[in-house]
């Protein structure tokens, strides 16, 4: 009996099908087929449906197909027709992805060519589209056909038993504000943190338990959250270790490199630092054409000696594109044999790295540089701390002649080159969490900034500098970290900011980072002076990669690429590599020939810059949301026991519905509702990004400190809440205070509403 034609709406032969026959018809179908089409491509009614059913049953439980998304069957290991991928990786110019849904058990989803129209991909790693699939040699090619919203893979969640014993997820991401019911627990059991996949259609979602990851109070468990919650790659390939260990053996051809172990090369890093990947020295300029100038070299893991193009190593670095780093861990871009053994610049061993010479005059200007490969001894890995404390006096340090005070004179010259450019001024504090032996939280504190912050900073902004312009000369590609001028919106909104503090904002006038710096510097100890420079660090643009220079609007610098970090970022490895290829710095061949002979740029990291400039950009903003969101469950673990005390707070983020506030010192972010202000009515001032009561005259706006009692505190999510100490909800109205009397009134006022530039009318009123 012949299969059916492609138009099965038309062909219905009688007799009930064969395996062969419906095997053939999905394979042959421009359209996923499920049961329905089946049943109408064969003209099957009644009970040959129930019996069809049946036999598609036995045929996925034999593994001749599987069930796809929308219940469509395909061959078992194939892809249907028309389906939905996820892109999760490139390689080279091709982007590369994987069912959205897979349901071959045992079998590895396969990874399929995404095939573009034009030139330039709107597509990037973590898009999902739907796409046209077919066979092609021995792989799969597919054709988009439409844009998807972004989905999750998993959920990720907390068992929690209700009424009934009935259990529901409830979700780590305090975005999300309702539980799920679990349709299957596997050997999960109330209070484990799993991973589940959703199954069915809205409104009837229900998850399944795919792994259980333990205790969700455990503190290691705060970064596990993290790392599943945002996809980040935490386990390397045996391959890619295997390649780690082979290059590491590579010998590091002293007599082929310049020798700087002579020279008292320091690294100062924080006290917790995991890997050491810069190192500098100075030293006052002997020659005569430069008076009161100085030579200065910053040395940088030479990493792209070990991570060569086309290598394992290379394919994973850049699928992370950068180390996450978590209080209690680092998910690192490197195995650990690289990134905290032979590419670590660690004292009194002999390391290989990239070095840039400086030649800084008087005036802090970097007027020459030079790039080579080198082998140094750093003399010691210095704590910031120990060494400010060296230079202040205050401890002893044998280096602290021959290469401290030499670095710090030269620094002085460079702080005064910084301060005439006159880079944008926003000096935020960073989060510290100090755990104990057994990863439970100690403290959670601000870093302290020293000068030897600054100073490192500043060498390393000097040798970034150098190598884009050191690139540009030889007109050789440039990963360049580019930031953005902010755009007119954003422009405008601060104006009209600016203007519920009488201060006056020009928007003709040329936009400079010292334009902001002299707004704050004319804020002197006004007690605004908090709340604007939160609104003017939301008014920046955020940085990103890519190949196309724009400047950095930020340091008010015209190139700007990033070398300094190789062991943690991919940009930093691309750069490094287009210096060995447009300065000759290429070493010999490795003999062991499973170890790809060069280390410049290749054909197709030149040809890719783009695509891969953006998609290290994505990884970069994962890691940040990743580690912040890491940070904000540990405060919240921290200040769980405090529940029920009042705390210094300052306020984040206004809307109509309330506001957020962060713990003075401590960070998280917690929500006061403005149902729990009181019963009066409350205007949202949108361009004061203030709560005002219309009876009161109370204002809670951006910036604003002020103490708030603590509620709740939620490890899990992350999550704080707060209220204001009075118990807001007992407040009285305008009315009652007049008489004296409690209001009975409670809950969400009603009649919360926009004001702009009505603002000024209704109190002219």
């Amino acid at each position: 009996m012949a299969p059916p034609t492609r138009k099965p709406s038309k062909v219905k032969p009688a007799g009930f099908p064969t395996r062969d026959q419906i095997m053939d018809f999905i394979a042959t179908s421009d359209t996923p087929a499920g049961k329905r089409e089946i049943a109408r491509a064969f003209g099957l009614k009644g009970q040959e449906k129930i019996a069809l059913k049946a036999l598609l049953k036995d045929m996925a439980d034999e593994g001749l197909i599987d069930i796809g998304p929308a219940r469509a069957f395909h061959k078992m290991g194939g892809v249907p027709k028309v389906t939905v991928l996820r892109i999760v990786d490139v390689d080279g110019n091709q982007l590369l992805g994987v069912p959205d849904k897979w349901e071959g058990e045992g079998i590895p989803p396969p990874r399929l060519r995404i095939v573009e129209r034009g030139k330039r991909s709107a597509l990037t790693v973590g898009d999902r589209i739907l796409a046209r699939t077919e066979e092609a040699g021995n792989g799969w090619i597919a054709h988009p056909m439409k844009k998807l919203a972004k989905g999750s893979d998993l959920m990720l969640g907390v068992i929690e038993a209700k009424e009934g014993g009935k259990l529901w997820l409830r979700p780590v991401d305090k975005r999300i504000r309702n539980a799920t019911p679990i349709s299957d627990a596997g050997d999960a059991k109330p209070g484990d943190l799993v991973l589940a996949e959703a199954s069915g259609r809205p409104p009837r979602i229900s998850a399944r338990v795919t792994d259980i990851l333990g205790d969700p109070f455990a503190p290691k468990s705060f970064s596990l959250i993290a790392i599943h919650k945002h996809g980040i790659p935490f386990v390397f390939p045996d391959a890619t270790e295997e390649e780690a260990v082979r290059v590491a053996r590579l010998p590091l051809h002293e007599d082929k490199r310049e020798d700087l172990r002579h020279l008292p090369i320091v690294a100062i890093d924080p006290v917790d630092a995991r890997d050491f990947d810069d190192a500098v020295w100075a030293a006052p300029d002997e020659d005569p054409a430069n008076p009161g100038g100085f030579r200065a070299i910053v040395a940088i893991a030479d990493v792209s000696y070990y991570v060569r193009p086309g290598g394992s190593l290379d394919r994973e670095a850049r699928k992370r594109g950068n180390s996450v780093y978590f209080p209690d861990r680092v998910v690192p871009m490197l195995p650990h044999q690289l990134s905290s053994d032979m590419c670590s610049l660690r004292a009194e061993e002999d390391r290989a790295a990239m070095a840039c010479h400086l030649v800084i005059d008087a005036k802090g200007k970097v007027t020459s540089w030079r790039f080579t490969r080198a082998v140094i001894r750093v003399a010691a890995n210095v704590p910031y701390e120990q060494a400010q404390a060296a230079i202040d006096g205050e401890v002893e340090n044998p280096l602290l002649d021959t290469a401290l005070r030499p670095l710090w004179a030269c620094w002085a010259l460079l702080a005064k080159a910084r301060d005439a450019r006159s880079p944008l001024d926003l000096d935020l504090p960073e989060r510290r969490v100090v755990l104990d032996e057994n990863g439970r939280i100690v403290s959670v504190a601000v870093r302290e900034r020293l000068d030897a912050h600054r100073l490192i900073e500043d060498y390393m902004i000097a040798a970034n500098v150098a190598a884009a312009k050191a690139l540009e000369a030889k007109k050789a590609p440039v990963m360049y970290r580019i930031h953005e001028p902010p755009g007119r919106e954003k422009l405008v909104a601060l104006k009209e900011y600016l203007k519920t503090f009488d201060m006056e904002f020009a928007l003709g006038q040329v936009i400079q980072p010292s334009t902001f710096n002299r707004l704050i510097a004319k804020l002197g100890d006004n007690e605004a002076r908090p709340q604007i420079m939160e609104q003017i660090l939301r008014t920046q643009t955020q940085a990103y990669y890519g190949p196309q220079n724009a400047g950095h609007f930020g340091l008010a610098l015209g190139s700007y690429a990033h070398f300094t970090s190789p062991i943690r970022r991919y940009s930093d490895l691309l750069v490094h590599r287009a210096l060995v290829g447009a300065y000759g710095l290429e070493l010999p061949a490795p003999k062991d020939k499973a170890i790809p002979e060069r280390t410049s740029l290749s054909g197709e990291d030149m040809a890719n810059m783009g695509r891969v400039g953006e998609l290290i950009s994505q990884h970069e903003r994962r890691a940040m949301e990743a580690e912040r969101e890491t940070i904000d469950r540990y405060v919240a673990a921290f200040l769980a026991t405090r529940v029920g005390e009042v705390v210094e707070c300052r306020i984040t983020g206004v809307q109509n519905f309330g506001f957020f506030a962060t713990v003075e010192g401590l960070g998280g972010d917690g929500l006061v509702p403005v149902s729990t202000l009181g019963a009066e009515r409350f205007f949202f001032d949108e361009a004061g990004k203030a709560l005002e009561g219309m009876n009161s005259g109370d204002r809670y706006t951006v910036g604003q400190h002020l103490p708030l009692r603590l509620v709740e505190a939620d490890p899990i999510n992350g999550a704080l809440r707060f209220e204001i100490p009075e118990g807001a909800n007992h407040l009285p109205v305008r009315g009652d205070r007049l008489r004296g009397k409690p209001s009975q009134r409670r809950g969400r006022p009603s009649n919360i509403r926009h004001i702009g530039s009505a603002r000024g009318k209704h109190r002219k009123k």
